[in-house]
């Protein structure tokens, strides 16, 4: 029974490990295995999340919406999923939420879409914009650290609790993690609250604004 009970665990270490998930390093080197082996080239890997099953997102999509920018931007937004604009259109937000985040960056950092890259923790809509599960986001989280790998970003601004925790591993809450300067990797991460809840509470804002000019006094310094 006593062998029984380490084989099961150590099954399920392995199909963690095959979603992405990683034991030693909150977040992995470009070494890791899980995403390494992936093409070092951002249409080939756009090609391949085109065709990816390996969750049960993909049986309800209608577009994947895999990430848009300057593909060598010093600056890179992280957040959830995309949403029903998103999952329509095929590009990462472009919805209500994704024009706060427009104006807000524009009006901070003086950045259009052209200047910075942005992504999303999971390529596929989740059905009534529910948040990923663990097993989603483990599957589709090597696309993402490819796609940061490629972009070489020096700052990822991080938007919401979960974009935060995949990226992290770090279950603090986000109010009180946002506007907190981390290195990760030779990385400088900040998370931030996501667009979609500013919509929700609008007074929230101004941390927003004091957490991207503390992005921008970091670009000042590259």
């Amino acid at each position: 029974m006593h062998r029984l009970k380490n084989a099961i665990k150590l099954k399920e270490l392995y199909r963690l490990k095959a979603l992405g998930f990683s034991y030693t390093d909150i977040f992995p080197s470009a070494k890791e295995e899980s995403f390494s082996s992936l093409p070092d080239d951002m249409k080939a890997l756009k090609e391949i999340v085109s065709n990816c099953k390996l969750c049960q997102l993909h049986k309800t999509r209608n577009k994947i919406v895999f990430g848009d920018g300057n593909e060598t931007s010093n600056l890179m937004f992280v957040g959830e999923a995309p949403g029903a604009t998103e999952d329509y259109t095929g590009k990462p937000f472009v919805g209500q939420a994704g024009i706060l985040l427009s104006q807000l960056i524009k009006e901070t950092l003086n950045m259009d879409r052209k200047d910075y890259y942005i992504a999303n923790i999971v390529k596929c809509r989740p059905p009534k914009n529910r948040v990923p599960t663990p097993e989603e986001a483990f599957s589709c989280l090597p696309y993402l650290k490819k796609q940061i790998q490629l972009v070489d970003p020096k700052i990822i601004v991080t938007l919401g609790s979960t974009a935060y925790f995949y990226l992290t591993g770090d279950k603090t809450p986000i109010s009180r993690v946002r506007g907190e300067i981390f290195k990760l990797n030779g990385i400088f991460l900040i998370p931030t609250f996501h667009p979609s809840y500013l919509l929700r509470n609008k007074a929230k804002k101004k941390f927003v604004y004091e957490d991207f000019l503390k992005v921008k006094q970091l670009l000042s310094q590259l």
